[in-house]
């Protein structure tokens, strides 16, 4: 027999496979396989004769085991071998498994079941055999029995839970099965086997712990071994099998310390660890009914501690967490307490756990039908109150997550009133978030807190303001009437009339109320402040205006009081607070559109497409204010989509659960979309008459109230859609409808229609071809004539008859269709401009019928004399004959007025009855001639900027033409030199026509003799400058107008009133005017740039206009011509750089716009940059400190460049010596702290310029800056360089700081010395008293401050002579440093208080 087994020794020689001593070892390297199988199958046979035979002929059985398992990495170890010595291991642990329940159930022959020690016998079987399957498997792990081949049988870790091991002899034959083991397809009856050992009464076997714990470690360890492998963990037999040997190890092995050390540190290790461990728990929970392993673990947990930058340790305990309160979120509800440390961790993963584990809590506390009521809604709201604190987190990933526990929450069935407006107010505060994808689901939650609002119970779910606020009135209103009668009822009841009684009975109805209120609470579940603090306030006010009982009709009253219903009145309270709930969270809905409104320009795609959902939803629920968020998303239809997702949004999306919008299309294809399913598509339960008129109507209503903007973007929105084809000729013929028929209708309804029919046939001209007469008959016809926007936008419906094909650069090709100026269009278009009502919408519509009429027109300038000479006769066919056509000079007669003194007679009061007569009527028919050449001068003006477009028209045509000759002439001539030469002539042509047409424009137009427009160009400039002479608005508008527009036409006419347009721009009051100029001198500078660029300093004054229409459109315009490189900047920049702190949003954003885009030319910033502070700090233009110092931290984010900064410090330094001012010095200081300082050559230029600013660092504020450089420069500094230069700087700026501070203390002692000194002087002539009064030394002190504080003596003393002049005290001697007066004047005042004191 050999010597005794020992398991805890066999254990730790494992430890060293190699020295492992085996007594009857075979030489397994050296045999051949076939001897080895032998080998084992007489050891087989043995056993199976004799189970016992493993300890009585261990050399012949176990030593046999051992020497395979030992070398089991031998190539001569093969599948086959494996697989045998596997099977007799589980056979070996099963049989002396059942011999043990055998002996203990009494089943087994000679031992009884009370025999306490039976069981023994089965006790060294047991661990050898265990032994060996532990060292099987950690064998079979290490890839034990490979295959020829090079395939294992062990799984791989990347796997997806499939065997990813395969045979690939299996088709051979028998053979393939003969050369591996496929370890994975064994797993579960091992398993089984170790489930089935783990299930017999250890204690009854092994007395002692530690032997036991050998025992199990043989099971457990293995367990472990193979959790490992996260392959392994993704089939799910095999994971369940290995969950139930732990859970049987720890319910009856005590196995629970180890388990939870065994736990902690494969969640610490091993990341893939997490999930699997909480659902081991959780079955150890639900199936084994232990939950103290999962206590004990918790609070492990909760007491770990993790620092900010670790990541996978935090990760890996959240998901652990999370997933174990999903599953069991009992167990983890009792440890919250001491979880909820990690609120407080420096690892936001934790935080972020601890935050998904408290919504896991509510949606579980929300849920469940067991324990108090009133404690789970406890329990709740301080849930609720933990998360509301999180959205002040610091790391938005945190925010994140509370966003996305509350959107999960808003699904459960239970409302949470009492937090719902809270959650509300948040969330619309989170919308403000510096980071995009808080905001991005801050707008998600809004989004699902108002598809699922709890309001939808009485009035179905629509949320319109105007009519819950008329409930809640009308609700309001009825409880006054209840609470009235009771209140009389009560004064009855107790015989109380007097004043006093009822204050009395008011204060215990108040408090009745009170306690209605509280019931009422209890009863809907809501917030307890709103109707305590409005229904007592109502019942107050009526009982004011309430008459006293005498007055009452009692019969009347008691009849009331009969029909009051006690369920009736509570209803009503209930009913009124639900109303006010419900306006408390539309209110906060409404208050949020405009911060959405924002978010829908945001350059972050997601946040866009979610703010469109957002609108998409108020729009069903019919919130007051969506049609801002409609309108506002219409522009977003110029947006350039691209293809490519957004990845994080869609991941985002998924945690969220789905309540993110598709990303996979762009924003353009997203507004498309939108504005189809809330306008323009098919809806059900209509016909399809129905269908087509709510699609025509909806298409018309988009036109009410639109800005030129909106209108515009809708004309892309619509011709997109007809593009694409979205848009039924059924809809198209019901807008013609809409718009020919002859009933009565709005006018915006007909309106509408044609504007909708122009931008549908911008894409298909056939849409107007087809319906010209109708477009002449009413657009141009009567009802055109008293409608003149609807003709305006009949004459925007006509151009598209020209066609809208875009002109491509440097083709001749024109494939404008014009028509014949005999067509009766033509026609109907010079009617309507000539005979039209007066009207200040007649400029804007025959603006456009000229655009029509040059568009359409084969010749449109014979035309347009026509239409000038017209009007000119009907300026001047009936004017008064005065020397000039002045239509107003008469205003300037005004008739004497009588004195006072005389009594005028009844004749004289007719007369002057008749004159007032006379005049009004004079002063109406100035009005209505003025109107008329206001109208004259329009037309000149317009026309003669579109004949200039008509010139190059006619240039490009006759370029067509002599190219296709040149061409023609070409193909004639196979000569290659030839078609050279004539190469050479057709551009010698080209360029003779381009000098000519230039030449009639420059020449002809203006100044020629036969030239229309040269007779009213003297006339338009003479209108223009004389304000005084013509005051009517409209025609200084016009002219002004019209004046510019000549200007664009003729360089040498631009030249000769370019000083009177700059003359009207300052002077002029009239900001349409002011504004006008300003746009026409952003063309002139594109005609005529030279001009423009010499008097650009006048066009940046429009910057400081109080308008702010005309601040606008000047800061528009020089962005246009700075960015574009028509004028040069000239050190004005520091004006646009005021705008960007305007109070006007628009004008900001402009001023944002363009500093950026600014950034991206080359230096164009930095050069500018030093006029910008200038401007800013020094002189009459200097902002105020704070204005400053935001404008500077907007500008400096541009400066990037190393070498840039390096300059700027350099040049900032020097910026020091010329400084008088502290506040200068604060600015300049200011500005270096923006400075990054990443490079050490920028340290260097700020240490190089000390001596500029080493005698201003006592001023605070200085210091405090170079305190933030120095900071900033050891935050960049490398890590492997000393800090020696920073630390001497360091000491050098404390050094000079102290030493500026004694100076300034040596300099406020000297004056408080010399202001002594005159003190004492003034006192000594006193003192003698020459016939005056002595004066105390308080008077004596008073009258010096006087003295002092008074910078003259006033010119009435001068008469005083010589004598007064000589008493006065020595003038103060001057302070050595002029930058520090006010500091030391501070002191003086305190050193004077003292010598008060004294």
């Amino acid at each position: 027999m050999s010597e005794e087994f020992n398991l805890q020794e066999s254990l730790l020689s494992l430890s060293d496979i190699s020295l492992y001593h085996i007594p009857a070892e075979i030489d397994v390297p050296s045999l051949r396989t076939s001897s080895i199988d032998e080998s084992l199958s007489s050891a087989i046979e043995t056993i199976v004769h004799d189970p016992d035979s493993i300890i009585h002929q261990q050399s012949s059985t176990f030593d046999v085991f051992q020497s395979i398992l030992k070398y089991a990495d031998s190539p001569n170890i093969t599948g086959p071998i494996l697989t045998k010595l596997l099977d007799v291991i589980l056979s070996g642990l099963s049989n002396h498994t059942n011999g043990v329940m055998n002996l203990i159930g009494g089943q087994a022959q000679g031992f009884s079941a009370e025999d306490m020690d039976a069981p023994m016998i089965h006790k060294q079987p047991l661990e050898m055999w265990a032994f060996l399957l532990q060292w099987f498997i950690s064998s079979a792990e290490r890839g034990a029995g490979k295959s020829s081949d090079g395939s294992s049988g062990v799984t791989s870790t990347t796997g997806r839970g499939k065997k990813k091991t395969t045979n690939k002899n299996a088709g051979n034959g028998s053979s393939g099965y003969s050369t591996s083991f496929i370890w994975i397809d064994h797993i579960p009856l091992v398993l089984g086997t170790m489930n089935k050992v783990l299930r017999i009464p250890t204690n009854r076997i092994w007395r002692t712990t530690s032997e036991k714990e050998s025992f199990i470690s043989c099971f457990v360890k293995p367990t472990y071994q193979l959790t490992e492998n996260e392959g392994l963990l993704k089939n799910q037999e095999i994971k369940l099998g290995l969950y139930k040997i732990i859970c049987l190890s720890v319910k009856f092995h005590q196995h629970g310390f180890g388990a939870q050390t065994s736990i902690i540190q494969n969640l610490t290790y091993f990341e893939h660890f997490s999930e699997p461990m909480a659902e081991l728990l959780s079955i150890l929970e639900k199936e084994f009914d232990h939950i103290q392993l999962s206590e004990e673990i918790l609070r492990d947990v909760s007491t770990k501690t993790f620092a900010h930058n670790d990541v996978k340790g935090p990760r890996s305990f959240s998901k652990f967490l999370i997933k174990l309160a999903e599953l069991s979120p009992r167990v983890v509800s009792k440890q919250m307490p001491l979880l909820l440390g990690h609120l407080d961790s420096d690892a936001h993963p934790m935080r972020m756990a601890i935050v998904e584990i408290i919504g896991l809590l509510i949606r579980d506390l929300s849920l469940s039908d067991e324990g108090d009521e009133e404690q789970k809604s406890k329990q709740i709201k301080k849930y609720f109150e933990l998360l509301m604190e999180r959205f002040l987190d610091l790391n938005s990933w945190v925010r994140c997550k509370v966003l996305t526990t509350l959107i999960k929450l808003c699904d459960l069935p239970a409302k949470f009133p009492k937090q719902r407006h809270q959650i509300t107010e948040l969330t619309i505060r989170t919308l403000e978030d510096k980071t995009s994808s808080a905001r991005r689901y801050a707008i998600q939650l809004l989004c699902k807190l108002l598809e699922t609002h709890p309001f939808g119970a009485l009035h179905g779910g629509t949320l319109n303001l105007a009519e819950w606020q008329e409930r809640y009135d009308k609700v309001s209103s009825e409880l006054a009437k209840v609470d009235a009668i009771e209140l009389e009822k009560a004064k009855r009841d107790v015989g109380m009339v007097d004043g006093e009684g009822g204050e009395e009975e008011e204060e215990s109805e108040d408090k009745e109320n009170e306690e209605e209120d509280e019931n009422e609470n209890e009863t809907k579940d809501q917030d307890e402040d709103d109707e305590t603090e409005e229904t007592p306030k109502a019942i107050k006010t009526k009982k004011e205006r309430k008459p006293r009982q005498s007055q009452l009709d009692i019969r009347g009253i008691e009849a009331e009081q009969t029909n009051l219903d006690p369920e009736l009145i509570h209803k009503l309270r209930l009913t009124k607070k639900y109303y006010s709930d419900s306006l408390k969270f539309i209110n906060q809905l409404e208050n949020s559109i405009p911060i959405l409104c924002q978010l829908l320009v945001s350059t972050t795609k997601s946040e866009v497409l979610e703010s469109m959902r957002f609108f998409r939803i108020a729009f069903e629920y019919n919130l007051q204010s969506y049609e801002i968020g409609i309108k506002t998303m219409l522009h977003l239809i110029w947006t350039k989509d691209n293809n490519a997702t957004t990845a994080t949004t869609t991941s985002s999306n998924a945690v969220v659960g789905g309540t993110g919008v598709e990303t996979s299309k762009g924003i353009r294809a997203n507004l498309i979309d939108c504005y189809k399913s809330l306008y323009f598509d098919v809806v059900p339960d209509l016909s399809p008459k129905q269908q087509v008129n709510r699609i025509a109507k909806n298409m018309i209503e988009r036109t009410y109230g639109a800005t030129l903007a909106e209108l515009t973007s809708l004309e892309e929105l619509m011709r997109t859609m007809m593009v694409e084809g979205g848009v039924h000729n059924d809809v198209i013929n019901k807008l013609w409808q809409v718009y020919s028929t002859d009933q009565e209708i709005p006018k915006p309804q007909r309106q509408g229609a044609i504007i909708i029919l122009g931008m549908l046939g911008l894409a298909r001209r056939e849409v107007v071809t087809e319906r010209v007469e109708a477009l002449l008959k009413i657009g141009l016809g009567p009802l055109g004539m008293h409608d003149l926007v609807l003709a305006r936008y009949t004459c925007i419906a006509l151009q598209r008859l020209g066609g809208s094909a875009k002109k491509v650069k440097g083709s001749l090709s024109d494939k404008t269709m014009r028509l014949p100026m005999d067509s009766p269009i033509f026609v109907k278009l010079q009617e309507i401009i000539e005979h039209s009502p007066k009207s200040p919408q007649w400029f804007s519509m025959a603006e456009q019928a000229i655009n029509t009429i040059y568009l359409l027109g084969e010749q449109p300038d014979s035309l347009c004399s026509e239409i000038i000479k017209d009007l000119t006769l009907k300026v001047f066919e009936k004017t008064p004959s005065t020397s000039s056509p002045s239509p107003s000079a008469n205003q300037d007669e005004v008739p004497e007025p009588s004195t006072a003194d005389e009594e005028p007679t009844q004749e004289e009061a007719n007369s002057t009855q008749q004159e007032i007569v006379n005049s009004d009527e004079s002063e109406k028919k100035d009005q209505i001639g003025s109107f008329k050449l206001a109208q004259l001068v329009f037309i000149v003006g317009h026309v003669s900027i579109k004949h200039i477009v008509y010139l190059e028209l006619v240039e490009r045509e006759f370029k067509r033409r002599k190219d296709e000759t040149a061409k023609q002439k070409a193909a004639a001539k196979a000569a290659e030199k030839d078609s050279n030469d004539l190469d050479a002539v057709a551009g010698n042509a080209e360029d003779d026509i381009g000098e000519l047409i230039s030449g009639i424009r420059e020449r002809e137009l203006l100044f020629g003799e036969k030239s229309l427009l040269a007779i009213y160009g003297p006339m338009i400039a003479g209108i223009c400058a004389s304000p005084k002479r013509y005051k009517n608005p409209s025609l200084r508008q016009a002219a002004t107008l019209s004046l510019t527009k000549l200007m664009c036409v003729s360089a040498q006419f631009c030249e000769s009133h370019l000083l009177l347009l700059f003359k009207i721009l300052e002077t002029s009051k009239d900001p349409v005017v002011r504004s006008n100029i300003v746009i026409a001198l952003g063309d002139i500078a594109v005609c005529w740039g030279s001009m423009i660029d010499d008097n650009s300093e006048r066009l940046y004054q429009g910057l400081s206009d109080p308008d702010p229409i005309v601040k606008k459109n000047t800061l528009m315009v020089l962005t246009h011509l700075i960015l574009n490189g028509m004028i040069k900047v000239k050190g004005q920049l520091g004006e646009m750089a005021k705008c960007l702190e305007d109070k006007d949003s628009r004008i900001s954003d402009l001023s944002k716009l363009f500093f950026t885009e600014l950034s991206t030319k080359d230096n164009a910033l930095y050069n500018n940059l030093q006029d910008v502070i200038s401007h800013l700090s020094i002189g009459k233009h200097k902002v105020d400190e704070d204005i400053f110092e935001r404008t500077m931290k907007f500008i400096f984010t541009f400066i990037e460049k190393d070498k840039q900064a390096e300059s700027i410090v350099e040049k900032l330094c020097q910026r020091f010596r010329s400084a008088n001012e502290e506040r200068q010095w604060r600015d300049i200081a200011f500005c270096l702290s923006l400075l990054p300082f990443k490079s050490e050559r920028s340290m260097k230029k700020l240490i190089e310029g000390l001596p500029f600013y080493q005698d201003k660092l006592h001023e605070e504020t200085v210091f405090r800056r170079f305190t933030e450089i120095l900071a900033k420069a050891r935050a960049n500094k490398a890590a492997n360089k000393p800090e020696t230069e920073l630390k001497e700087f360091e000491a050098i700026l404390t050094e000079h700081q102290a030493k500026g501070l004694e100076d300034q203390a040596l300099e406020a002692d000297v004056l408080r010395k010399t202001k002594a000194a005159k003190k004492r002087a003034a006192k000594r002539p006193q003192a003698n008293g020459r016939g005056r009064k002595a004066v105390t030394p308080d008077d004596d002190d008073d009258e010096q401050d006087d003295e002092e504080s008074t910078p003259a003596p006033p010119p009435v003393r001068a008469a005083r002579g010589k004598a007064a002049t000589k008493k006065a005290p020595p003038p103060k001697a001057a302070p050595r440093r002029g930058g520090r007066r006010k500091v030391v004047d501070s002191d003086d005042d305190e050193d004077d208080d003292d010598d008060d004191d004294e």
